[in-house]
């Protein structure tokens, strides 16, 4: 049994801890803007997902396909996390140590469940390449791995259809960021991890 993220609300600082969002891999990898709320250093970062909510963590699970050790001083592991729809890239390095142990004692390939922090990075080119920050990694079994999807499932199709009413900021905001998104191809996603698992 992994402990639900929506319930580990608990305060860090000034701040409650963010509720983990439950994202498929396709869709988190089209993001393309991250933004802080407020002005104190220790202000949270959102990463705006392109169904029109915000999400400074994530709740993934999927399968932890590989994953290598890197670095000789300041050591750190990455790894690959696929889902029905698409891969996750996830990492944990000294700034994590107990997620860094935890991702470096799996052995490959496990289903896994991962709560972490979405990061963006623009490279040279203009593209951007999204990652997962690790905060707890743990193997889980395929059962669990179905109830997420269709969790999953569930909070995008909820999602979307918040997005096509409009109104919330982070909609509006949303559509700003990303005119040329079309939240059919999430739904779609969502349709078709469904339709790769069976309960």
């Amino acid at each position: 049994m992994i402990t639900n993220p929506q319930d580990m609300t608990r305060k860090e600082g000034a701040f409650e801890r963010e509720p983990a969002r439950r994202v498929f891999a396709t869709e988190l990898r089209e993001c393309r803007y991250q933004f802080k709320d407020g002005e104190d250093e220790k202000s949270p970062t959102f990463v705006l997902l392109p169904t029109g909510e915000r999400s400074n963590r994530i709740f993934i699970v999927g399968t932890l396909t590989e994953k290598t050790r890197q670095g000789e001083q300041n050591i750190f592991y990455r790894g690959r996390v696929v889902d029905p729809t698409g891969t996750f890239f996830v990492m944990a390095g000294s700034y994590q140590p107990e997620a860094m142990q935890q991702l470096a004692k799996i052995e490959t390939p496990a289903f896994v469940a991962v709560i972490g922090k979405p990061n963006l990075y623009q490279k040279p080119d203009g593209s951007f390449m999204n990652s997962v920050r690790v905060e707890s990694i743990t193997v889980v079994d395929k059962d669990t791995r179905d109830l997420w999807v269709l969790d999953a499932a569930k909070q995008t199709l909820d999602r979307i259809d918040i997005f096509n009413i409009g109104t919330a900021p982070d909609v509006i905001k949303t559509k700003e960021q990303y005119p040329n998104s079309d939240p059919a191809v999430f739904r779609r996603a969502a349709y078709d991890a469904l339709a790769q698992i069976k309960m």
